[in-house]
């Protein structure tokens, strides 16, 4: 079974959000984040040098990749989708394209992305990751200066390190940080079975092209998401937090809206979802959803033909939180 007919099938995965910014929970400085708080050093405009010295004290002593991929499994989901990079350019995989990653910047000093992949092929579940190919903070070069409105910090690029956004050119990012990253994502780790590509605004539909081309060749059954931009896509991913009551992809061709209805041309769709209001750790929210509107989602969602992508925040010495926990393990018993 290819990757393809495999997903259409799946139904149900977890996303795990988790990585420098879970340190912070949501607070830097009394101040607090307004909604998501892996988006903090944007929200707060927290300096590429202050920011670094997370990594430091970042030492997840109590983190258990088989412990959450047995959560996962347990739960009835299969597969798992990790954040190998997010935003802040933080690699949580050890990258010879940028020390700034756990192995080479952190005391803990592991390979959490490796330890996850092992995992997964441990439990039977499926290994995918994401990868912010286009919002970078620690490069400035980094993307997202063309887009100035809309998002869940101060600005899409890094403007308060680098505020003259007439010198960037992404290209640069591009070639010296991202692709290097996708490669060693895709070389790295196993089969992948998807990679989640986030944020496209600033990339070009011929580096979109590029980066799907790269996905391809070293692993031609990997899935590619939506949101790499510019229609170079396998599936779906819906808007954050989308959960249609009916469901009509645009059937026109047309591979780029922005309303989360557009057309997958293998009729592969998913919604990922926070189980509170905010994808990073953040510990004073506690706005969880009821195990009952869990199941619920789930059911309708996969009676439209589309996944549901769960997703928890780790916190900074790498536990999901008992309350996310519990609530899966209770809709779990619910859709049984």
């Amino acid at each position: 079974m290819n990757n393809r007919e495999w997903f259409k099938n799946a139904q149900y995965g977890m996303m795990a959000h988790w990585g420098l910014y879970s340190v912070l929970g949501g607070e830097y400085r009394g101040r607090r984040v307004r909604d998501y708080a892996e988006w903090i050093q944007s929200w707060l405009a927290i300096p590429n040098d202050e920011y670094a010295q997370l990594a430091g004290v970042f030492n997840p002593v109590c983190f258990d990749a088989d412990e959450w991929i047995r959560l996962a499994r347990d739960c009835g989901m299969k597969y798992f989708v990790f954040t190998s990079k997010h935003h802040d350019g933080f690699a949580m995989f050890k990258s010879k394209a940028d020390p700034f990653n756990i192995v080479d910047a952190t005391p803990f000093g592991r390979d959490v992305t490796a330890e996850l992949a092992e995992a997964c092929y441990k439990y039977g579940l499926k290994f995918g990751l994401y990868y912010s190919q286009e919002l970078d903070w620690k490069h400035p070069h980094g993307g997202g200066y063309t887009n100035l409105t809309g998002c869940s910090g101060s600005s899409w690029d890094n403007n308060w390190d680098f505020p003259d956004r007439s010198k960037k050119d992404f290209s640069i990012c591009f070639e010296e940080k991202i692709k290097p990253q996708v490669k060693e994502i895709l070389t790295g780790y196993g089969d992948l079975c998807l990679i989640w590509f986030d944020v496209p605004h600033t990339i070009t539909k011929e580096q979109s092209l590029e980066l799907n081309a790269l996905v391809k060749e070293y692993q031609p059954d990997c899935l590619i998401n939506s949101r790499i931009g510019n229609g170079a896509y396998d599936y779906v991913s819906l808007g954050d937090n989308e959960y249609p009551t009916e469901f009509k992809p645009d059937e026109s061709g047309d591979l780029n809206r922005l309303d989360g209805f557009k057309y997958s041309p293998y009729g592969l769709y998913e919604t990922a979802g926070t189980l509170n209001s905010s994808w990073g750790y953040k510990y004073y929210d506690q706005n969880w959803i009821a195990p009952e509107e869990i199941a619920e989602r789930r059911a309708k969602l996969n009676s439209l033909g589309i996944n549901y992508l769960l997703n928890v925040g780790p916190d900074h010495l790498g536990r999901i939180p008992s309350f996310s926990a519990e609530a899966l393990q209770k809709a779990s018993e619910l859709m049984k």
